[in-house]
């Protein structure tokens, strides 16, 4: 969140004579020139990993494999939450980087959607952390509390609490022309405008202090405590227990299921942590006087570390789905069809026999693996 507080101040020296210097808001140089590399380039591949990655799982989840269990519910969830992330990712990162040219509804639609994905997404995660506590560690209650209704039940929760979350963004954010009120640039602004096109941003806009100062401090806020620590508080103990009760068991796979829980911890660690200190300590310095310097640092040490956080959305499916046997066959599956489709466009008559026999063989070899395989993603 950037806003027009950010300015260079005078020391009291300054002060003391009787012409005053007034200095405008601060460029950050830094931070432009990082965003005008993360921006087009990095966020590019972000997308494009994520999309794929994400489009996959539904696809699988869709033609492939039916939601049978509590885990496959959940992330299926996940694979849409990150996917609409990274849908709305480009649209935003464009207008930050230019005029917001989309319009007044656009802004709130695309934000607001944004707040619900981060927030479902994350809350989601903290269920599948849940899901599989009470599967490995309490697996005796499991077969009563790991049902497809209470599934379908809890996503639903999810996702209303992640809008209801988000409702001071759909309200707060706006589309409207930002304007300085230091009458010293005003003869300067007009001229500015009267040059070229009226420059519209999406950001947010209150009509008094006092809801400023409370929005500003209660939406990072939230986003820090149910967005990020809330989550990690679940993952830390339920991965905490899984991994003791692992090492109890007599498995020649609970060593590589004790990788994949450390995996899944450290990444959602590195790829989060540095973005939500960043985000906390401008949070508590919002209302202080910075030098420009230091503003612009911190706006590029939030573009960086906000950049690294969302790598998390193409993480995802390689650390929920991708490491269990049963997805990865049915992703084999995929492309098993895709070839066989391919031969039969490419050479109908002369394959069309030898194709069939080959995918009724490999589909029949790929069902029963699955049927034997497991992971600890279940």
């Amino acid at each position: 969140m950037d806003y027009s507080e950010d300015q260079n101040y005078q020391s009291d020296d300054d002060y003391n004579n009787t012409d005053y210097e007034l200095i405008g808001p601060c460029s950050h140089q830094n931070n432009q020139s990082v965003e005008q590399v993360v921006g087009p380039y990095v966020h590019s591949i972000i997308c494009i990993l994520g999309f794929v990655g994400n489009s996959l799982v539904i696809v699988t989840y869709a033609f492939y494999k039916r939601t049978k269990s509590m885990t496959d519910v959940y992330l299926l969830n996940v694979a849409v939450a990150d996917l609409l992330l990274v849908a709305s990712l480009p649209l935003i990162v464009y207008n930050e980087l230019s005029a917001w040219s989309m319009g007044p509804v656009a802004c709130k639609l695309l934000r607001g959607s944004y707040s619900v994905n981060l927030y479902s997404g994350m809350l989601l995660l903290a269920c599948i952390s849940t899901d599989r506590y009470i599967a490995i560690v309490q697996a005796r209650r499991s077969f009563r509390l790991r049902s497809l209704s209470y599934s379908r039940l809890i996503c639903a929760v999810v996702w209303a609490a992640a809008f209801l979350l988000s409702v001071p963004t759909f309200y707060f954010y706006n589309w409207y022309e930002p304007t300085h009120s230091i009458d010293a640039f005003m003869e300067e602004d007009e001229a500015n405008r009267t040059a070229g096109p009226p420059q519209y941003v999406c950001e947010f806009q209150f009509l008094d202090n006092t809801t400023a100062w409370r929005t500003k401090v209660a939406v990072p806020g939230t986003q820090l405590a149910v967005g990020f620590f809330l989550p990690l508080l679940v993952m830390v103990f339920c991965y905490s227990a899984i991994i003791a009760t692992l090492l109890r068991a007599r498995n020649f796979q609970r060593h590589k299921a004790v990788r994949v829980v450390l995996a899944v911890v450290v990444v959602f660690v590195v790829c989060h942590l540095p973005y939500n200190l960043t985000l906390f300590y401008d949070t508590t310095t919002m209302f202080q006087l910075h030098s420009c310097e230091e503003s612009d640092l911190l706006q590029t040490a939030k573009t960086v570390t906000q950049t690294v956080a969302y790598l998390h959305c193409c993480l995802n499916p390689v650390l929920y789905a991708f490491v269990g046997v049963k997805f990865r066959n049915h992703f084999r599956k995929i492309f098993l069809d895709l070839w066989c489709l391919g031969k039969r466009h490419i050479a109908p008559r002369r394959f069309s026999r030898v194709t069939s026999k080959i995918y009724v063989s490999t589909q029949r070899s790929v069902d029963r693996s699955s049927e034997n395989g497991s992971s600890f993603t279940m």
